[in-house]
């Protein structure tokens, strides 16, 4: 009973955490893996504190306000304010969630090879987008949540090898950083991953959906709607820097050593694991990636629809009758379309995940600066706004997001 009432407890925290670990964040994850060994992997540390911190004030807004970030953001802000958001992080997700879609038909094609890598994508994405039309919220997060559970295969594959236990533990607990242009961003990138702009708007939208859902059969008093939701953002926030930490691993002892300059398709990485006589870590890994699929369409695509659903002023959310919400379905299709176009160009994937992730580290940091806002705002949050060492902390860690980048960009410019 324990279990099952700690099961029901998690919700979007569990299913933002599991999102972050993307198709994007998994190459990313790689990428710094395989050039920079475990020497990098101190980020996963120190990425749990301000992952958690993010998604508890996202949440927070959500459960307080009933909207989400766009919802807010149009209510209380010029309108300015609202468009640059939507031209910032718009085409972004577009650009991800095509890569996404793209690197699914790659994947779908290495199990299948009798199934192009556009047909795989195609048949693939029109199945989430059917599985996100015709179930509630509260089934969609469910089916969510058991799908998040199989990425913890990527706990396993670094076992499949012998492992520098020394180098590991002492890369793991103390920081090695350079200067040098490529660490600034991979360092960007990863911070970029870890803390993608798009959970932003899918935890508040989230939150907000679930409390709707509930309607008038809620038993739950605001303070222990608060304890449950920071329980389920700390587990959210564990399980995605659990996974960014063993990805970074399986790169760094596995990977690496067949392609020290980086990976740069799928097949590299099929390869590199194939002669460890490991097929099965091969299997998992894919098996991983796919999973991701079933959780980030749904969040990518829904992100875009809830932002132009509030520029837009069209009617937002799974739990509004489907007659109201042609307009956000049709986002959501259109998302999907973008996403084959780019798989149609047979652009290089990985490389375009990993500058998305990149994009995303320049990104964050404003956008984490309007949530900030947001939540020590009294006129929005009222007796829940965040308190004062909270926000502080938020300043200190947005100051962290933000020197990675600034320390990039005076390099470029000496």
């Amino acid at each position: 009973m324990r279990l099952k009432r700690t099961w029901q407890v998690l919700g979007p925290g569990l299913i933002t955490g599991a999102s972050d670990d993307d198709p994007s964040a998994i190459t990313t994850f790689i990428q710094a893996g395989t050039r920079y060994g475990s020497r990098i992997l101190w980020m996963s540390f120190v990425a749990f504190p301000i992952l958690a911190l993010a998604q508890e004030m996202c949440a927070r807004i959500g459960l307080v306000t009933g909207k989400g970030i766009t919802g807010v953001v149009k209510e209380h802000y010029p309108r300015v304010v609202l468009v640059l958001l939507a031209a910032c992080c718009v085409p972004a997700f577009l650009l991800n969630m095509g890569a996404d879609i793209s690197l699914l038909g790659e994947v779908i094609h290495v199990f299948f090879p009798a199934i192009a890598p556009l047909w795989g994508s195609m048949i693939f994405s029109l199945f989430l987008f059917g599985v996100m039309y015709f179930l509630s919220f509260k089934r969609l997060a469910g089916i969510m949540k058991l799908v998040a559970l199989s990425l913890l295969v990527y706990a396993i594959v670094p076992f499949f090898t012998r492992l520098p236990l020394g180098d590991i533990i002492r890369h793991s607990l103390v920081p090695t950083i350079r200067l040098s242009r490529g660490f600034l961003w991979m360092s960007t990138a990863l911070l970029g991953a870890i803390l993608s702009p798009y959970l932003f708007f899918w935890q508040s939208s989230a939150e907000a959906e679930l409390l709707e859902s509930r309607g008038e059969k809620t038993t739950y008093s605001r303070n222990r709607l608060f304890l449950a939701m920071r329980k389920d953002i700390l587990a959210g926030a564990f399980f995605a820097v659990l996974i960014m930490y063993f990805v970074i691993l399986t790169a760094a002892t596995v990977l690496s050593r067949a392609h020290p300059g980086g990976i740069t398709t799928l097949s590299e990485a099929a390869m590199a694991l194939a002669p460890l006589h490991i097929n099965a870590s091969f299997a998992l890994f894919s098996a991983g990636l796919v999973s991701t699929f079933f959780i980030i369409i749904p969040v990518l695509s829904s992100s875009v629809s809830y932002i132009l659903g509030e520029v837009f002023n069209l009617k937002t959310g799974f739990n509004r009758p489907r007659t109201d919400t042609r307009q956000f379905y049709g986002i959501v299709l259109l998302a999907i379309v973008v996403g084959l176009v780019i798989r149609l160009l047979q652009f290089n994937t990985m490389r375009i995940l990993v500058i998305t992730t990149g994009v995303y580290g320049l990104i964050t940091p404003l956008l984490f600066l309007l949530i900030i806002h947001i939540a020590a705002n009294r006129r929005i949050m009222g007796a829940y706004r965040s308190k004062k060492d909270m926000t502080i902390a938020a300043l200190l860690i947005n100051l962290l997001l933000l020197a990675p980048p600034l320390l990039l960009l005076y390099s470029l410019m000496m």
